[in-house]
């Protein structure tokens, strides 16, 4: 008796575009903590995942609506998405999460890897908050375009 070859499931989360199981299974591979950094239309929203037996267990968690705590001004509040922001939430996640010895790596989902992008200006704000990410610095945004907000500072010194 001839066997037949399963097909591909198809799995609900692919039809809709939300999961690239492909890369998934990769990023579960690794066994190290993933920092996973999602956008929405208001929001950034950054975690610290850790895995087992592909069982998510959220760590750690930012969203940049935070930042209104930490001094980000009210009038703003229709720019909680930019790189400045970003770079905030990133910072702030790793302030929280200064116990994590582990090296985390990048879990941006579906959203594309572009160089100077928001994901980037997150992670930068990770890894200056003392986490050991592995990040190419040349794709991270400069500086100068993350701290053009004049009450940037105050923030950043805010946030212990």
């Amino acid at each position: 008796m001839k066997m037949k070859r399963q097909k591909k499931l198809d799995k609900k989360r692919r039809k809709q575009s939300k999961t690239n199981y492909k890369k998934r299974l990769n990023l579960l591979k690794g066994n190290y903590p993933r920092l996973v950094v999602r956008k929405s239309n208001k929001y950034i929203t950054i975690q610290i995942i850790k895995s087992k037996n592909a069982q998510d267990k959220v760590l750690y968690m930012v969203n940049s609506k935070e930042l209104l705590k930490h001094g980000w001004p009210e009038d703003k509040l229709g720019s909680l998405k930019n790189l400045s922001a970003s770079y905030l939430a990133g910072f702030l996640l790793g302030k929280k999460a200064k116990t994590l010895k582990q090296e985390l790596i990048l879990d941006s989902g579906l959203i594309p890897s572009t160089k100077g992008s928001r994901v980037y200006a997150a992670v930068k704000g990770v890894s200056d908050a003392g986490l050991k990410i592995n990040f190419s610095k040349g794709i991270a945004p400069s500086q100068e375009k993350i701290e053009n907000k004049e009450f940037f500072n105050k923030i950043k010194g805010g946030i212990k």
